[in-house]
């Protein structure tokens, strides 16, 4: 137990150190920093933050921070479609693949909703990953949150207040295999299928079934996503339901950002969503040149 906190700890400080660089990185983006400056900044050796940085995203800094300007973003919003013709729904090849396993997404009940989870019996508990500390929590026919939390007070919390009746059960490392196949492209998965149980409006749930079918590594629009569901005068309408997603990543609404370009909000924080981007794009890079 004490070498898996340990380990814990550790990949916390890498994201963290990692989480830094891209900060430094984005900041000084028009100064075209050299390697030497951003280790200089976080006060490690050169090769320590070129290891680092590598295992994490795959590629050097400079080439995380050249998929990362603006210039790029509108180039890959314009076309609508990340750089290799794959598809999330069809899972994808080589080590940029999410995982081996298909997602489906299922509303509760208006009944459920209103009864505020009154007989949903929901586990969570709070994991590693590469992006940090995340909540997940799971019914008996699917996951029901995915958040970005720092820790289990603020996770159950946030559970208590979306489902006051249910009843919480807290099994830590419950769903760290799990979250090992979602976060870790380069993990084997057994192809079982992964379902997805939320609550939302009718119109939510119409977003999150469109968020799905955006590709791995591709960006779009608020607007583009809203003509997408043949709907496109409800941009606005669609930005809010896409900010109440309530599944970080696997319902992957850091893929929607500004027509110009620019991030847009995230509830997670601009930063991670910056880090999520980033990271899917440096995977689909390596992937171009693997191919």
């Amino acid at each position: 137990m004490d070498a898996i906190l340990h380990a814990d700890e550790e990949a916390g400080r890498d994201y963290a150190r990692v989480r830094d660089a891209i900060r430094y990185l984005v900041a000084h983006a028009g100064e075209q920093p050299q390697l030497a400056d951003v280790a200089a900044a976080l006060c490690l050796s050169e090769s320590r933050l070129q290891r680092l940085f590598s295992r994490w995203a795959g590629v050097s800094p400079k080439r995380f921070i050249q998929q990362l300007t603006c210039e790029a973003a509108k180039a890959r919003l314009a076309a609508g479609a990340p750089l290799l013709p794959l598809s999330h729904e069809l899972g994808l090849s080589g080590s940029s693949r999410l995982h081996d396993l298909f997602v489906t997404l299922e509303a509760m009940t208006p009944g459920e909703y209103q009864q505020g989870g009154a007989g949903l019996d929901i586990v969570w508990s709070v994991e590693p990953s590469r992006f940090g500390p995340v909540l997940l929590a799971q019914t008996a026919r699917g996951v029901c949150a995915l958040q970005f939390l720092a820790d289990d007070d603020e996770a159950e919390a946030w559970l208590r207040a979306q489902w006051p009746r249910a009843a919480l059960r807290h099994l830590p490392g419950q769903a760290r295999t799990l979250c090992g196949r979602l976060f870790d492209p380069l993990s084997e998965a057994d192809g079982s299928p992964l379902a997805l149980r939320v609550q939302g409006s009718n119109f939510q749930i119409q977003v999150w079934r469109a968020l799905l079918a955006v590709p791995y590594g591709g960006l779009l629009s608020y607007g583009q996503l809203a003509e997408k569901m043949g709907r496109p005068g409800a941009a606005r309408a669609v930005g809010n339901a896409v900010g109440a997603n309530p599944v970080a990543w696997l319902i992957p609404c850091h893929r929607v950002i500004r027509a110009e370009g620019a991030l847009g909000g995230y509830r997670w924080g601009e930063e991670r969503k910056l880090d999520l981007i980033g990271w899917e794009s440096a995977r689909l890079s390596r992937e171009e040149a693997t191919a």
